[in-house]
Formats: C-alpha cells, structure tokens, sequence
C-alpha cells in the first residue's frame, strides 16, 4: 500500500446474479485497478458506490427495495477481499418509505455511509415523508452522499448537458430543498456530502441568501441562515478548476472539503487533489491533505489507515 488518505467518490458495478446491463467505462468491473488508481494518486483507500445508471428509480415500494439489496449485496461481493475498499450501501431515496426500509436493514458493519440519487424521480427533500429518515440519520451520525441521478429535463438531450448542466443542477436542487425547507436546521447531526464541488450551490449562495433576505414569496422563515446551513454539507473537490476550489473552501470552510475522483468515469480526475492544492495551506498543512485524511474520517469514519 503507498500513500495516504482516501478517495472518497469512486464507483464500482455491483457484481448482480440477474441480467443488468449498463454502458459504462470497462474498469467499473475491476476493484484492482481501483487500486492502480489510488496508487498513482498517491491514497490509501477508496470509498465506492454503485453508478447513476444502477440507481433504477423506475422502481418503488417493495420492487425497490429488492433491487436495492440486490445492488448493495452485489457491491459488497465485488470489494470483498479488497481491504483498501470500504462502500456506500444504495438507499432509493426516489421512494421515501422504500428508503427507509432499506436503511433499517444495512446494519451497523460494512458499510461506511450510504448513497442515493439528487434529483431526477426524486420528490422534493423538504417533504414529510422523509422525516423519518432524517432523523435516523440524525440519530446514527451516518453520511449520506447526494450523487445526481439523471436529469428529467428533456432540453438537456444535446450537447451531453444531462451531465455538463444537468448534474450540477440536480445537486444544487437538492441542496436547495434540504437548506430552505429547514431539514439541516431540525438535524444538526445529519451528514450530507455533495459531490462534483457542490454542483452550482458555489454560484447560487449569494443569490440563495439575497432571496431570504428580501422574504421572496414561498421562501420560508430560516432557522438557520443560508450560508451557516451551507458549511453544514461536506463536498468533494471535484471541480476541474483551481478557482472554484479555492471557493469551495471559502464557502463550506477548509474542514468540508473531501477528496473525490469519480473514477472511473471521463468526467472525473485521475488526480483528485490536483485543483485542491491550488488553495493557500492552512495551519502549515494543505487543504487536499486534510481533505483525504481528517476530513475523511470525520465524515465517513474512516482515513485508510
């Protein structure tokens, strides 16, 4: 093993024993070169999660709650033996009583946080019905990690924006839902990582803020003012851009950064602290340091050592 620190947003395929079929990169099937990877960054360890395209929100109440133990049993499978790997267990957060069900079953031992998919089939986070789940959360001091399903926004079909514009918003609409309906407010335990940056939460803080202070028509009374609630997020440095990371940190604080690669897909880095260390040094240490080490374990639990 060299290095140290870990990368906390990788993804693996989850090995399935029923035919599932999903176009992506080759290496999605092979933990050791999730590990080739973490030895040319330079890290210790990898936290994994199932790709977008398993997340299948066409399927609800008890449907999706077998295809996400399906899924989660099929990831555990593919990282067993691979003692640098630790996973995210898959919740279908698209079906809020089917994600509750599928919480109350992961147990308190393999698994470092759980997943789920911002946006696409997903109602809106502020609602009741996920109440439930909050405050299990809450009470557990278990991470949840927001990674963008597929964007519903037929417009998006050109260019490639369902992911160049698509993801980004579908993040920032479910940070937005978790900020302004008071959910981080009422669950001050309640781990939230946001992936790819943020998103565009970085470009919209300002304009969040001016809303509530004008008392927009439908923004309700904050508990906690915007960009306190925002620092409550953790976020991965993955912005491709040495400016916005520099943001990142002025925004969410240097002690909310994680380092994440979305390896193995294009739209991710094979140098995940790369942008990260264009930010000043903080106390003597640099921010991508602390973003794989203590930050890490502050949020999952686990720095790879």
């Amino acid at each position: 093993m060299t290095g140290s620190g870990v990368d906390v947003h990788t993804h693996l395929a989850p090995a399935l024993d029923r035919v599932y079929t999903v176009d992506g990169p080759p290496a999605l099937a092979h933990p050791d070169r999730l590990e080739s990877h973490l030895d040319a960054a330079g890290l210790a360890g990898a936290i994994v999660s199932i790709p977008p395209p398993y997340y299948r929100q066409d399927l609800t109440g008890a449907d999706g709650v077998e295809w996400a133990a399906a899924v989660n049993t099929g990831l555990a499978s593919r990282i067993k033996g691979h003692t640098r790997l630790r996973a995210l267990a898959y919740l279908p957060l698209h079906d809020p009583a089917a994600a509750l069900r599928v919480y109350r079953t992961i147990g308190d031992g393999e698994w470092v946080g759980v997943v789920a998919g911002a946006g696409g089939r997903c109602p809106s986070l502020a609602d009741p019905g996920y109440e439930p789940l909050w405050q299990a959360l809450d009470a557990d001091g278990r991470a949840l990690m927001l990674h963008p399903a597929q964007s519903p926004d037929y417009r998006l079909a050109d260019f490639y924006l369902h992911n160049l514009l698509g993801n980004p918003v579908e993040t920032a609409v479910a940070a937005a839902q978790l900020v302004f309906g008071n959910v981080l407010a009422r669950h001050p335990a309640l781990k939230v990582v946001l992936v790819h940056g943020g998103g565009v939460v970085p470009a919209l803080a300002g304009r969040w803020a001016r809303g509530v202070e004008t008392a927009r028509p439908g923004v309700p009374e904050q508990e906690l003012a915007v960009r306190d609630a925002l620092r409550r997020f953790w976020v991965d440095g993955l912005t491709h851009d040495a400016m916005m990371a520099r943001a990142l940190v002025e925004l969410f604080g240097a002690d909310r950064i994680l380092l994440g690669s979305d390896w193995p897909f294009p739209m991710g880095t094979d140098d995940p602290a790369g942008a990260l260390n264009g930010c000043p040094a903080l106390a003597g240490a640099s921010v991508a340091a602390k973003a794989a080490t203590a930050n890490a374990a502050a949020a999952f639990g686990w720095s790879g050592e």
